[in-house]
Parts: C-alpha cells; structure tokens; sequence
C-alpha cells in the first residue's frame, strides 16, 4: 500500500504542478499581454475623412407648360448641348393655323384703324370749314354743331379701332410666344444627364422632358461626423478621390457648410468643389472620399486612437503606474488621420498607456509588456 500511494503521488504532483503553470500562463489565470505607448508632445495637423456622392449644383429641368404631344426629340443623354439650342419640339396641333387666323386679324384691325383715321380727319375738316362759315355768317351754329358731334364720334371710332388693333396684336403675340413655348431650349451650356420621354410620347403641363446640367457646376456632397467635424468651415482645402479615378487626389476646397446636419447619422453636411474643372465630369450619384485639411495645431500630449477605452460615461486609458494599472478618464481634442489623439486634460508627457491587450483589462488583471500582440494592428 505505501508503494502503490508513492507511485500514485508521483503521477498526481506533477500533473497539478502542470495543470498549475497552464492555468498561470495560458489559462485564466495568465498575464494579459499588452502593448504600452509613451505619452508624448507632438504637433498635430487634424483633417476630416468623410464620404459623398458627386452632385450638381445646378439641375435645369427642361419642360412645356401645357400639355400635349412630344413631336421630336433631337438630343440623347450624355450629348453636350449650348444655350439657346433647340432640343426638340412639341406638336402644335392647331396653333398655326390660329397665328395665321390672328394676323389676318390684325391686317382687319389694321384696315379699320386707316378708315376710322380718314374720317377723323375729314370730320376735322369739315368742322374747321364750317366754324369759317360762321364767322361768315352763312350758315347757322346749330350746323356747326352738328359737326362738332361728327368729330367727336371719330375720334370715339378711331381710338375703339387702336384698341382694337392694340388687342390684336397682344392677342397675336401671346400665340406667338405659345407656339415658342413649343420648343425645348436649352438654358445654359451643359450635358444631358435626363431623358424622360421620346417623340410621339403625351406630356402633361410642367413634366420634365430632359434634364441638363453644368459641367461647372459639379461638386461633392460630404458627410463627416459631428464628433469629430469642429473647425470645418467654407474655404478649407480638401482632397477629392473619385472611385473611378483609382484613388487618384484631386484638389478641392470646402465651398459651404450646410446649417441642417442628420440628427438620425449624426453627421454633417458640407460642400465640396473641385479647384479645377475636370475634363471628363464625374457620373452624378458617383463614391467619393473627401479629406478636408483643418489648421495645424501646437504641440501638446497626443496618444494613439487605440488606446482610448469608454467605461461607463468616461473616456479614458488605462495607464501603466509603477506596473499597476489605473484606468485615467481625459479630455481629448482633434485628431489627425494617422491616428493620434490630441489629449486637452488627464494625461503628461512622458506617462505610459496601454494601447492593445489580448482581453478586457479591469483594474486588478495581471499584465506582461510585449512589444507586439499576435493579430494586433502594427
């Protein structure tokens, strides 16, 4: 039995001496690995990284304004086209036949304004000649007066017959503008970007038939977080990088900042123009990644992004103090695109952070200082 209890305890002791050094260095029980950083003073140049679709600043909808029937449609989407170009036409239906049924009109109008204007002139006549037949006394007033009322239904006549004319014409030209209205014209200098309806098609009065847009006018519709978008501003210089262009940066600035930003995404809203107008424009709806340089800013303590932890309400690192570890809550400030964080309060230079450990660390876990952790960020 004392045999059998020395052989039982040889096999025993170095299995729990075994199970004791797995569970203190690779089990629960082992030091979390960690990488640790040095606070340090370093001037920072802060940028904001956001994302948008290529936009149009300008958008010309292109209708008629009553309805009726598309009769040509002379351009295709991606064709260039310049102000005051015809684009197509609408059909007139009967509207020249009223244009020609207006002039004869105002040929009528015409006529009659001649004949009433030679009546007033032969009733002036007459009156001046009849007003000397007085004097001469050989007719009586009561002719005279006859005549005076004669002149005064010519003038009636002749200003009815300039009305007349003066609607006629008022008349005619608003077909004629009507019958304009037929034509689809360009506003400006652009490209078709629309095209909604081909010839032969019913449009309704205010439909949009084409859409042109101003190559000049193409700009990029940005959006950067709240959290970090302080300092952005109209004038700022950007970087544009186009998903068709293979990441190539294009140069830009900040033209506006909108005063609505998301409430739901929590971002905001801005601008984006190009420095130069490109040769090729952008298709509308396209990616793009916009970087948006803020002012350089003094040195002061920075840390890496890594190394902030949320705990609760409080931003903070876990800080490295005589090998124990103290969870330290700071104030951070701009931040620049490599990754470092400016630090306003909590933290001096020289301090030691931890940037990246294995687990969750908590206040009492044991730690060991590696120089890197497998699968880490470098």
């Amino acid at each position: 039995m004392h045999g059998r209890t020395v052989a039982l305890l040889a096999v025993v002791i170095p299995l729990l001496m075994l199970l004791g050094y797995v569970a203190l260095h690779s089990g629960p029980l082992a030091p979390i690995a960690v990488t640790v950083t040095t606070v340090r003073a370093q001037a920072l140049t802060p940028a904001l990284y956001g994302i948008g679709t290529v936009d149009a600043r300008y958008t010309y909808k292109i209708g008629t304004t009553f309805a009726g029937r598309l009769q040509r449609l002379d351009v295709d989407v991606g064709d260039r086209v310049l102000a005051g170009q015809v684009l197509g036409e609408m059909a007139p239906v009967d509207l020249d036949d009223r244009v020609r049924a207006q002039e004869s009109t105002v040929k009528r109008a015409q006529a009659a304004l001649r004949e009433a204007e030679a009546r007033q002139a032969y009733a002036r006549a007459q009156l001046a000649r009849y007003r000397q037949l007085v004097v001469a006394r050989l007719i009586s007033e009561e002719v005279v007066a006859t005549r005076q009322q004669e002149l005064q239904i010519a003038d009636a006549v002749f200003a009815a017959a300039r009305e007349d004319i003066a609607r006629a014409r008022s008349d005619g030209e608003a077909l004629l503008a009507q019958r304009g209205d037929l034509r689809l014209i360009a506003p400006v200098d652009g490209v078709v970007a629309l095209r909604t309806a081909d010839p032969g098609t019913t449009i309704v009065a205010g439909q949009t038939v084409l859409e042109v847009i101003e190559p000049a006018s193409v700009w990029v519709n940005v959006r950067f977080d709240q959290g970090s978008a302080g300092g952005l501003v109209a004038g700022l210089p950007a970087h544009i990088e186009l998903r068709s262009r293979g990441g190539q940066p294009l140069p830009g600035r900040v033209v506006r900042v909108e005063p609505m930003a998301d409430a739901v995404t929590e971002e905001m809203l801005a601008k984006v123009v190009f420095d130069a107008q490109l040769a090729a424009m952008p298709p509308i709806g396209e990616l793009a990644e916009v970087t948006v340089q803020l002012p350089a800013l003094a040195a002061a303590p920075v840390v890496p992004n890594a190394a902030l932890r949320r705990i609760g309400n409080q931003t903070g690192v876990w800080q490295l103090v005589d090998g124990d570890l103290h969870f330290t809550a700071v104030q951070i400030g701009a931040a620049d695109l490599d990754g470092q964080v400016q630090v306003r309060d909590g933290l001096q230079v020289g301090d030691q952070v931890i940037v990246y450990s294995e687990k969750l660390l908590a206040a009492h876990s044991a730690i060991h200082v590696v120089e890197r952790i497998p699968g880490a960020p470098r």
